[in-house]
């Protein structure tokens, strides 16, 4: 068989078709056929590494694990100059495992998008809550952090029993709740809210953008980049500007 053929089917297999692949192929003394066998190990042993660290993601998890349903709650949007800010609440499956789950910040646009796909093809339930940017000028960024997580709970289509929070202790919410600081990077749950809440929002903000040209929304996402700050200098702010963060180039 040739080189080209062996990658082909090498780099189309999945962990598990590696496995019995694997000492098929590592016999071949060929040089190029030796490098893909090498190029294979690579990604099983990688593979292992991230079932690893899923499982140390699920330390929470596991620790209430008789609850029937743990739910993760995030929100992403406090530092831009425009745009809502949006929670997410995701209640994931206890025996299903969604590999490379990270705090949004740490993942690509491109992993973001899989996972995104992937947690809302398996998730249990999934509410998502907005508060706008006039929202937010009335009431202040962390009432409206709160309000948009009410409602990212008020979506879910069953009731959580727990609630894993990204560091805050939401008012006005009866569920028990678990504050873990940098929780997005310490449990599954948190890190798919955060990567829900992401998506939403940037898609959102790409939306924007034809809506209110000019601001770089599609790029910036509203936050304060140096263009971002110039346009609002020169054409003034649109609809889509927080009022309260704007003061200093206004």
């Amino acid at each position: 068989m040739g080189i080209s053929e062996i990658k082909k089917i090498l780099t189309s297999a999945d962990i598990e078709e590696l496995r019995s692949l694997i000492p098929e192929y590592e016999k071949d003394e060929r040089a190029g056929v030796k490098k893909l066998v090498e190029s294979a190990k690579k990604r099983i042993a990688d593979f292992e590494k991230e079932v690893e660290r899923t499982y140390k993601m699920k330390e929470y998890e596991r620790k209430y694990e008789k609850c029937r349903y743990i739910c993760g709650i995030d929100e992403v949007g406090r530092g831009p100059l425009a745009g809502p800010v949006v929670a997410a609440a995701v209640i994931l499956p206890k025996d299903v495992d969604i590999y490379y789950l990270n705090d949004s910040k740490q993942l690509s646009e491109k992993k973001r998008e899989e996972l995104y796909d992937e947690i809302m093809d398996k998730a249990v339930a999934v509410g998502i809550g907005f508060a706008d940017e006039k929202r937010i000028d009335e009431i202040n960024i962390l009432q409206a952090d709160y309000e948009a997580m009410r409602e990212a709970l008020s979506k879910l289509s069953v009731k959580p029993d727990i609630l894993l929070n990204d560091a805050v202790d939401i008012p006005g919410v009866e569920i028990t709740q678990v504050p873990i600081i940098k929780g997005d990077a310490k449990s599954v749950s948190i890190a798919a809210a955060s990567i829900v809440a992401k998506v939403t929002r940037d898609r959102y903000m790409v939306e924007m953008d034809k809506e209110y040209p000019g601001y770089g929304f599609a790029s910036n996402k509203g936050y304060g980049s140096a263009a971002h700050i110039a346009a609002i200098k020169e054409m003034g702010p649109c609809k889509l500007h927080r009022r309260s963060f704007i003061g200093n180039f206004v």
